[in-house]
């Protein structure tokens, strides 16, 4: 009797984790880094309205330098006050749960000058997480870190 209790839970167990080893759709991926290409050529078109389509209405974003930000409009505030630059993501990584509608993503960001090309004035690491609505991912939460600077960027003071 406790053998088959025993088996019974191994078996339970094995299929209850099971969900959580099927890999993620690939068009889930495939999406997610698409959703990132187009809203990075938004960034750079200073279309701010398509950029804050990509972001949940309570999107929660701490920026490079540790400045927080809450909600799609107070983002987008930030986007059209911060004129003289231009920012992009580079993702590297994107991991889909395959049980829920969540997804996390981690790369590169860079902050460049407008319209002025050359070398980032900031530049550093940033992770997402992405949310599923209906057949729509959108950014629930992002985290940027600044991790290098180069002219007048260095003299931007962090949040302390």
């Amino acid at each position: 009797m406790r053998a088959s209790v025993l088996c019974i839970a191994v078996i339970g167990s094995l299929v209850s984790s099971a969900a959580f080893l099927n890999p993620p759709a690939p068009d889930d991926v495939a999406e997610i880094r698409a959703a990132r290409v187009e809203q990075n050529q938004a960034i750079a078109s200073r279309d701010f309205d398509r950029v804050a389509a990509f972001w949940l209405d309570d999107v929660q974003v701490t920026a490079g330098l540790g400045f927080t930000l809450r909600g799609r409009e107070a983002y987008r505030r930030a986007f059209s006050m911060d004129s003289s630059m231009v920012y992009r993501r580079d993702p590297e990584n994107v991991e889909v749960n395959s049980h829920w509608p969540i997804a996390w993503e981690t790369g590169t960001w860079s902050g460049y000058q407008v319209n002025r090309g050359g070398s980032p004035l900031l530049r550093g690491r940033y992770s997402a997480q992405w949310i599923k609505q209906g057949d729509q991912w959108r950014i629930r939460a992002e985290l940027f870190v600044a991790l290098d600077c180069a002219g007048v960027a260095c003299s931007w003071p962090p949040r302390p």
